[in-house]
């Protein structure tokens, strides 16, 4: 892949490190600018002019000057880098497996289990809105009924999609691997504890900030 990369990104965000953790994986140089969205600075006019009109990160910009592209989503910026590697299965199946684990991500796990992270570490219970607080419990039973069935998934195969590691297991690991900053009991999962495991040994592994 010859054209530049750079990740418009939070540190902080799972949603921002699964793309670097792509990248790292697939030896793919990747350089960064860091915006702090609790002061706002994804909804700048400028951000909003020049890097994504939605006023969210991450963002995946490839190339450079007039000429450059950018890409909103984290999922679509991980396939796009992934495209072309072993990241994505061959098998028809296997690679429409592998995108029902990343709708589920999407969908099931990350508006519960990240979220309640967010809230609790970097926001606080005490800071929370009435309405964020009510919230909370049934955040926290979703989430941890997603973790369930990732756990119980994970029981007799090492990554979700088989044998192999897929773009599947790089989207789930990031807010998984946190999951008890949310208050969520890993211990309860022992079979995603194995699996966050392997994650970590894979060569070019890179840590979140």
């Amino acid at each position: 892949m010859a054209e530049a990369l750079v990740l418009h990104e939070d540190p902080r965000s799972g949603n921002c490190y699964k793309i670097r953790l792509t990248a790292a994986l697939l030896g793919l140089p990747l350089d960064a600018r860091a915006y702090d969205i609790m002061q706002g600075e994804t909804r700048t006019p400028e951000f909003l002019a020049r890097v994504n009109a939605n006023g969210r990160i991450p963002v995946l910009q490839i190339g450079a000057g007039e000429g450059a592209q950018f890409l909103p989503e984290s999922n679509a910026a991980c396939w796009y880098l992934a495209h072309g590697s072993a990241l994505i299965p061959a098998d028809r199946f296997a690679q429409a497996d592998m995108l029902r684990w990343m709708f589920f991500e999407q969908y099931n796990h990350e508006p519960n289990v990240a979220t309640l992270r967010f809230w609790m570490r970097f926001v606080g219970e005490a800071n929370l809105s009435d309405a964020q607080r009510g919230q909370i419990e049934a955040k926290r039973t979703a989430g941890s009924a997603a973790l369930a069935l990732m756990d119980q998934h994970l029981a007799d195969r090492a990554f979700f999609c088989g044998d192999a590691v897929s773009l599947a297991d790089l989207v789930l690991f990031p807010y998984t691997n946190v999951a008890g900053e949310g208050g969520f009991t890993m211990g309860a999962y022992p079979h995603i504890l194995a699996w966050i495991a392997r994650i970590a040994a894979l060569p070019g592994f890179v840590p979140m900030d």
